[in-house]
């Protein structure tokens, strides 16, 4: 009989590298959010990928950036937090962009938080560049930190990323599965539908959404008709911002609201009714339970 295997595999990078595509992609259906606004991801969202006989949990973690605010902090924290509980690490960089000072700060702090476990380079957005610029870039990010393994990939058009999840099923540990064959994503269902309805508002406002804004989920009802009905409330900073996500005559919240609510439906695979409220928390930012209930760590942010 073939060993089981199951392992944590870390995704890090800057903000908008493209770990939550991949992470989507690798998985095989949508649970991490994926926007073109950097810094969308904030909790350690885990999804569940198959691979023969192993099982990797991934660990999409915040973009990291040079954190300035309480919650910038605890968000850097997260990922470096995800990399060190990890077995394997992915280090996620832009074809086209090359090493910024992002890639700089990240490949200096790498062997601090990774030990001696594995990190492989995944250059991903290969489709943008020449050749002579990836094999160019592949050498100098290798003579910079001893990577196990180069990976050239895109992880929109899914180009690579077979090769790259069929490595990952061997380099983790031997042992039982951790979750249920058929299981996706750890996250409970609540914070998923938040983060679906946190995408479809930043996606439809782009600029004008206020970065400290957060969903949750505050009631779900399971239906006697198979249904589900769900609450959620959108915390906004100030008045001005409620005004914002509720559009004019309330047209983008409702947009919004249809837009989630047919990702639901489509997820859950049965009929949903989705209610949205906007409230105005003017300190949310400093609030352990807000933190909490999107899954970081409130301390991390000192």
């Amino acid at each position: 009989m073939t060993e089981t295997r199951a392992g944590f595999v870390a995704l890090i990078g800057e903000p908008n590298a493209g770990k939550s595509t991949l992470l989507n992609r690798m998985v095989g259906a949508k649970v991490s959010i994926v926007t073109h606004k950097v810094q969308t991801t904030r909790a350690r969202i885990r999804g569940i990928a198959m691979e023969g006989q192993a099982q990797i949990v991934f660990v999409d973690t915040p973009g990291l950036f040079r954190p300035r605010r309480r919650l910038d902090r605890a968000m850097v924290a997260a990922a470096w937090g995800g990399a060190s509980d990890a077995d394997v690490v992915v280090m996620m960089i832009e074809a086209h962009r090359g090493i910024t000072e992002g890639v700089e700060a990240i490949l200096d702090n790498l062997k601090e938080h990774v030990g001696d476990r594995p990190v492989v380079l995944a250059i991903n957005k290969i489709d943008r560049v020449e050749a002579p610029v990836l094999l160019a870039l592949t050498k100098e990010m290798n003579d910079r930190f001893a990577f196990s393994e180069t990976f050239m990939i895109s992880a929109e058009k899914g180009h690579g990323v077979d090769a790259l999840r069929k490595w990952l099923a061997t380099a983790i540990p031997e042992g039982p599965w951790l979750y249920p064959e058929d299981q996706i994503a750890d996250l409970p269902l609540r914070m998923i539908a938040a983060e679906m309805t946190r995408e479809k508002l930043t996606l439809r406002l782009h600029q004008e959404l206020p970065y400290e804004l957060t969903v949750e989920t505050e009631s779900w009802e399971e239906k006697k008709d198979g249904s589900a009905r769900i609450e959620q409330f959108i915390y906004v900073q100030r008045d001005g911002h409620k005004g914002i996500i509720l559009g004019k005559k309330g047209e983008t919240i409702k947009t919004v609201s249809q837009l989630a609510r047919a990702e639901l439906e489509e997820f859950l695979g049965r009929k949903v009714h989705l209610f949205l409220q906007v409230k105005v928390r003017p300190g949310w930012l400093d609030e352990a339970a807000r933190y909490t209930e999107i899954g970081l760590d409130f301390k991390d942010g000192n």
